[in-house]
């Protein structure tokens, strides 16, 4: 596969087996912790039962998510069979467009000031200038955060991806101080969901229900994997940003082109950050060379909160 071929459809990269191979296995768990970002609110509202007895309105179009089962706690955290999970950024790309942030926080049911994916402004040096930085969980393969966990509520996977089981979790915060990228966030408040989404059935896999005194993070979707799909982040960019894939396939794709990943990382001058720190992250990083929007267009439309995030960077005092 060549990278100078005809990007392919969303539909081509399934055919190619990255993903696709995955449907037939997740056939049996269908229905993602964020299946509602796929259909549309129809406005005609239905009376459901809930477990505990009350008695609950929600909208007809998200019938599937409220009925959606889960893969067991055993299955959860041993992985995906034969997979090695990778994503590579594309900083040249992004303009802080944000919808990947939104799109993570719609499909987790999180409010809007906990961002598990977060956009930095970064700078590397003072006579360099200033690019768009998307920061996910890197699930190192050498993840200080597991070893610290006193309870085994955090884990690796064979398949590469670290979770967390919040009904192991006590809240000790240990793996937030021990992750070196700030990746990690606590639940300092009962979470305030819907009835729908608190009485869903809670798997590792996807996150969903959160819990109070817990820690949560970004966890690459793998309930989406399971069923062929790409996480949410990565179609949500408008883009391209971001490329999901199977390392041992040796296939990434941002879900309109689908591409080696040895070879872009090779071409493109990948890197995983802060490698010196020898956690070995599965996120890699392509330099912002050749952007194709200014810096400043990151801030359009966005509001004065966000533009006050960014200032120290955009702003230095002299």
């Amino acid at each position: 596969m060549d990278s100078k071929e005809s990007p392919n459809t969303r539909r081509d990269f399934l055919k190619l087996g990255t993903l696709g191979a995955l449907a037939a296995c997740g056939s049996a768990c269908s229905c993602s912790s964020g299946a509602s970002h796929e259909h549309k609110e129809v406005g005609k509202k239905v009376r459901l039962l809930s477990p505990d007895g009350e008695m609950v309105e929600i909208d007809e179009s998200h019938l599937r998510h409220a009925n959606h089962s889960v893969v067991s706690r055993e299955e959860a955290r041993i992985g995906i069979p034969g997979k090695k999970f990778v994503m590579v950024i594309d900083l040249a790309k992004c303009k802080n467009a944000r919808k990947c942030v939104s799109a993570c926080q719609k499909m987790h049911h999180i409010p809007e000031d906990k961002e598990w994916l977060s956009i930095k402004l970064m700078k590397d040096s003072e006579a360099g200038s200033p690019y768009w930085f998307p920061k996910t969980c890197f699930h190192c393969d050498n993840p200080p955060c597991v070893k610290v966990c006193p309870v085994d509520a955090t884990f690796k996977r064979s398949d590469g991806l670290v979770l967390i089981d919040n009904e192991r979790c006590i809240g000790c915060k240990f793996c937030m101080a021990a992750c070196p990228y700030s990746t990690r966030v606590f639940n300092w408040d009962e979470p305030e969901v819907s009835p729908t989404v608190a009485a869903l059935s809670y798997s590792p896999e996807t996150s969903v229900p959160s819990k109070v005194g817990t820690v949560e993070k970004c966890d690459f979707c793998p309930d989406m994997v399971r069923e062929g799909k790409l996480p949410d982040c990565v179609t949500a960019c408008p883009n391209g940003v971001f490329y999901f894939g199977d390392e041992n396939e040796d296939v990434v794709s941002n879900g309109d082109e689908t591409i080696r990943f040895s070879q872009i990382i090779a071409e493109r001058g990948g890197y995983r950050y802060a490698e010196d720190l020898g956690t070995k992250p599965r996120v890699y990083y392509l330099p912002p060379r050749d952007r194709i929007f200014p810096v400043e267009r990151g801030l359009d439309g966005k509001s004065d909160e966000l533009k006050e995030r960014y200032k120290d960077i955009l702003n230095p005092e002299k």
